[in-house]
């Protein structure tokens, strides 16, 4: 009786932690040898139904802890449905504390997470498929130990 409570209680858990209402679109790339050259910018294509809500967009980067900066900067390129250049913009992902080199984002081990947002209360003007191409900004090509990118899209 106490072994079935417990696996009903975790099973619970884990779909109350998946269902995310505001989730439009969320998907990640895995770098081939956990590295990522300048000329591997992955494009992701998500579809937009309500033109006149409010998004936000987030990047996902999966590290390791032997990643030899703090920061990463990258690169978006935003299109709309006509192929149309909406946005595109260099940001700065803060990976590590830049004083203490502590990880940012989840993680156990020596592999995190960081999820960062980089584009805030984005209206589309029609609905339809719309395309992000994220690049990396750095000065080593290929760059190592970044394991994985995304990209998170969700209503306001």
């Amino acid at each position: 009786m106490h072994k079935n409570l417990i696996c009903w209680a975790a099973a619970m858990l884990l779909l109350l932690t998946s269902c995310d209402p505001a989730r439009v679109y969320e998907q990640n790339v895995d770098m081939p040898d956990n590295s990522w050259a300048i000329d591997n910018a992955p494009v992701f294509e998500f579809e937009i139904t309500e033109p006149n809500q409010q998004y936000a967009i987030y990047v996902n980067v999966r590290y390791d802890l032997e990643y030899a900066f703090y920061n990463l900067y990258l690169q978006h390129e935003l299109t709309g449905p006509d192929g149309k250049e909406i946005s595109q913009e260099l940001h700065e992902v803060l990976l590590m504390d830049p004083k203490t080199g502590k990880p940012q984002g989840k993680g156990s081990s020596d592999t995190f997470d960081m999820q960062q947002l980089i584009l805030d209360n984005v209206t589309f003007p029609e609905a339809g498929k719309y395309k992000i191409k994220i690049t990396q900004y750095m000065r080593r090509d290929p760059l190592p130990n970044i394991k994985a990118i995304g990209v998170r899209v969700a209503k306001k």
